[in-house]
């Protein structure tokens, strides 16, 4: 009897240590899985993304990240249409707060992590603009704005113009872009005479020149805030990715792009 049941308490030793070792390979291979996940971006964030990404992926072998750079309008839009999609980094707060009031991200994990200024840029050496109220002249012909529906940063530049009262002065001059990127490009190339982009998309091009910078009282607050997309299949790792963004690092870092903390 005592030896049948010493061999029985051996069988589920065995079978327990069997267990434990299954549920550990699994873990293990859990943390190591190739998971890619995707951001759904506005299109100012693209080049300091890319730099945190690349330096993201270097310490975390497993993890792929791609993005999805445009106007927040639109990529709000996808979201809600069911696009995959893991984090959404918005340029304006009213479209990322439809997505947590329709329940698509979760209020506890979001966070309003930066700020922006709105400027005036001409390409460069271009002289007889100087400042906003010059938007006016008959010189002006051509004037770059992001789509004030879809493009964050076309929405606050129809409300400083409005608020200047040049509104309906220009408005037959719009060159109308899909996002703030095609609104610097526009500049760029000498294919509008003046446009409206962010503080950061100026910086990073040495084309154009900052001739004006919009007052925050001439328009509503610059904020980007930052969420994890309900549906994400890969939670985990997309909570990870949220707050290494908000990390003193990720901050450091778009700072040095022009951005400032929210």
């Amino acid at each position: 009897m005592k030896k049948r049941f010493l061999l029985v308490v051996v069988l589920l030793v065995t079978v327990v240590i069997g267990l434990g070792c299954q549920s550990e390979k699994g873990e293990l291979s859990q943390d190591h899985e190739n998971v890619q996940l995707t951001v759904s971006a506005a299109a100012s964030l693209k080049d300091v993304l890319t730099e945190l990404a690349s330096k993201y992926e270097k310490e975390h072998g497993n993890v792929k990240i791609r993005f999805n750079f445009g106007s927040s309008g639109a990529l709000q839009q996808q979201i809600e249409q069911g696009a995959p999609v893991d984090l959404f980094f918005s340029a304006s707060e009213d479209k990322f707060n439809k997505l947590v009031d329709n329940d698509f991200i979760s209020q506890n994990n979001s966070v309003k992590l930066l700020k922006n200024d709105l400027v005036l840029i001409v390409p460069k050496g271009k002289t007889d603009i100087k400042s906003f109220k010059d938007l006016s002249k008959d010189s002006v012909e051509k004037l770059a704005i992001g789509i004030p529906e879809s493009v964050p940063a076309g929405k606050y530049a129809k409300e400083t113009l409005s608020n200047l009262h040049l509104w309906n002065q220009v408005q037959s001059k719009f060159v109308y872009g899909k996002d703030v990127r095609q609104v610097l490009s526009y500049i760029e190339t000498n294919n509008a005479d003046a446009g409206f982009v962010y503080q950061t998309d100026a910086l990073a091009s040495d084309q154009i020149e900052i001739v004006d910078i919009a007052k925050n009282n001439l328009h509503s607050p610059i904020i980007y805030p930052l969420g994890i997309v309900k549906n994400t299949k890969h939670r985990r790792q997309s909570d990870e990715l949220y707050q290494f963004l908000h990390s003193d690092q990720a901050i450091e870092a778009m700072e040095k792009y022009g951005f400032k903390k929210g």
